[in-house]
């Protein structure tokens, strides 16, 4: 149990008297100077103290579990990208994943994007542009950077026949994704996937959309469950997520 002495604004007597003196100073105080103000000094010092390691304790902790796997969520110019690429910053050489469609003149907004994205990064990065990120997850080296989970949702479901509903695509779909989340989960280099969060949006009108959002929404979680830490990126803020 606490002492009724000592509270957050220093030592005090168990009548409230902040002198902490009994009501008042002792002749041996009044000569050479109070010993409580001291005290009170050393309890300010002390609590200063204990709060700056508690802001050191959490930094730490989350500086480990940024050395592991990190899921970065968030909606479209959320800023997801950015803050992931600025987590990403302090590996000086990572190895940047483009599971997306390459750019091509068909779609210049597209390609406008992809060198945006470009431009951003580092040159000691290396980049890969693949759809197979389970044979990038267990062979990786350096830290990798997974930018993002909804484009190579996006192309997995084109690679098993989901859009044209070829025989045998659910199967083929969830083969695909149980090899991803096995990789991830021994991953054994820092990794940093962004993916967008489809789970706050109208019901989408089409099969495909509806498709793609249920896919993702479940990978989200399964993800986030393998994850030693997962961050929501709203208009700009991050928030890490319990």
């Amino acid at each position: 149990m606490p002492s009724t002495w000592i509270s957050e604004d220093g030592v005090g007597d168990v009548t409230g008297n902040e002198s902490g003196c009994g009501g008042g100073l002792s002749e041996w105080h009044v000569a050479n100077g109070s010993a409580c103000t001291r005290m009170r000094g050393m309890t300010k010092l002390t609590h200063r103290l204990a709060r700056y390691l508690e802001t050191l304790a959490r930094a730490l902790r989350r500086y480990s579990r940024d050395d592991g796997k990190v899921l970065i969520l968030g909606g479209v110019r959320s800023g997801k990208s950015h803050h992931a690429e600025r987590l990403a910053s302090r590996h000086p050489h990572l190895t940047y994943v483009a599971p997306g469609l390459p750019p091509s003149d068909d779609d210049p907004e597209w390609a406008a994007r992809v060198a945006a994205h470009r431009a951003r990064r580092p040159s000691t990065w290396k980049t890969i542009e693949t759809t197979d990120l389970a044979t990038v997850l267990r062979t990786a080296t350096h830290p990798l950077l997974i930018d993002c989970l909804g484009t190579w949702i996006s192309r997995v479901l084109d690679e098993v026949g989901a859009w044209d509903q070829r025989g045998g695509w659910e199967r083929r779909l969830d083969e695909r994704l149980e090899d991803f989340l096995a990789a991830w989960a021994q991953a054994d280099v820092p990794v940093i996937a962004v993916s967008n969060e489809v789970g706050s949006g109208v019901v989408p009108a089409t099969v495909s959309g509806r498709v793609f959002r249920d896919v993702l929404g479940a990978l989200n979680n399964r993800v986030s469950a393998e994850s030693d830490r997962t961050v929501l990126v709203v208009a700009g803020r991050m928030l890490d997520l319990p």
